[in-house]
């Protein structure tokens, strides 16, 4: 018995698998007008695709609660009825294919309103469709990025309700995870880490203020979020610094600590809040990671990062490193990669009708 294949319960929702989608920006929404942030056609094909190919969840790609919440003008939003209407539509689909669905749901703080990946990334102003970022502290992230506007209380207080609201959105599009983004220097991380938070109020300083908004926003999505259905948190494991920034003993202790909030699973990724860091890639490099968290916590765990072959991922769920996989850029390359991981283990995911003369 493959135990990458064997289902997976989280309060009322049983994944069929432990193979699954981690969330990866598209950048192909609309910048502007009443289409601005609302999933296209290029949305609904990329993740029917993959939940035709077995993926046992699909997670969508990072979803700003609010427009100035997008890591770029092409991101997609939830923070409108429009929105929620066409993720339904693609929701839908999914479902009819047995594919459990979740959503990211984010905000991207001081890495906010750059331009597409494949256009360099940079930042973009007004004149572009951009806006002015707003971060924990007033420190950009990266030498030519924009300063960003220390947020106040209030704001903070109202990006805490945003989180909430888009929870609700979510429920309504028919998503059965919501993930909070607290990695990859995003507005949480940037809280979290005494590299970006300089603040000298109870948003800053202690580790206990560090995680004051994490835990807002948590409870903000568990409160909004039905009681039945799972909360996720994604978290980068390390800043990869060697002082000065967000550590495995921290995620160590917010994952304890965020059991008791009602988050159902930790997503371990690294990095992204610091640039010009250089992270050690190798097959698998975050997984300990994960192994580490889920062994010393409560919390259970999904492991990310290089993991692209049947037997590893199958390792990492048999030996006990982490409770699922969540696959990027594998799934890019092979949306069939969990019916593939299937084959080669022995196992089987559901085949749509219409592909059943191929097997």
């Amino acid at each position: 018995m493959s135990a990458l294949f064997a289902p997976y319960t989280l309060r009322s929702l049983t994944l069929p698998n432990r193979v699954w989608m981690a969330p990866m920006c598209q950048y192909s929404a609309e910048a502007t007008g009443p289409a601005a942030g609302v999933p296209q056609d290029w949305h609904f094909a990329h993740l029917a695709a993959r939940a035709v190919g077995g993926t046992g969840l699909i997670i969508t790609e990072a979803t700003a609660v609010s427009p100035e919440g997008r890591i770029s003008p092409f991101d997609l939003g939830i923070w409108n009825d429009t929105q929620v209407e066409a993720f339904s539509r693609i929701n839908r689909f999914l479902a009819s294919q047995g594919t459990p669905r979740g959503i990211q749901l984010a905000h991207a703080g001081r890495k906010a309103s750059t331009d597409k990946p494949w256009n360099g990334g940079g930042p973009v102003g007004p004149e572009n469709d951009g806006w002015q970022p707003v971060a924990p502290s007033a420190v950009p992230f990266a030498e030519g990025h924009l300063v960003p506007t220390e947020l106040t209380v209030d704001q903070i207080r109202e990006i805490v309700g945003q989180f909430g609201a888009a929870a609700t959105r979510a429920a309504a599009a028919g998503f059965q995870v919501a993930e909070i983004h607290g990695a990859h220097g995003y507005l949480i991380h940037q809280f979290l880490s005494p590299h970006s938070n300089h603040r000298t109020d109870a948003y800053g300083g202690s580790f206990e203020n560090r995680i004051r908004f994490s835990v807002e926003v948590v409870d903000a999505v568990r409160a909004a979020f039905p009681a039945d259905l799972p909360v996720f948190f994604r978290v980068s494991a390390t800043d990869w610094l060697d002082e000065g920034g967000w550590t495995a003993d921290d995620s160590v202790r917010l994952a304890d600590l965020l059991v008791d909030h009602g988050v159902d699973l930790f997503d371990v990724s690294s990095g992204g809040n610091a640039a010009g860091v250089r992270i050690p890639l190798k097959p698998g490099y975050q997984v300990p990671f994960a192994a580490r968290i889920k062994a010393e916590t409560r919390m259970p765990v999904a492991a990310v990062g290089l993991i692209t072959e049947s037997d590893q991922a199958e390792k990492i769920v048999a030996n006990g490193e982490a409770d699922a996989v969540l696959l990027a850029r594998e799934l890019l390359r092979d949306p069939n990669f969990a019916r593939r991981a299937a084959a080669d283990l022995g196992a089987s995911v559901p085949t749509p009708s219409q592909y059943l003369r191929a097997f």
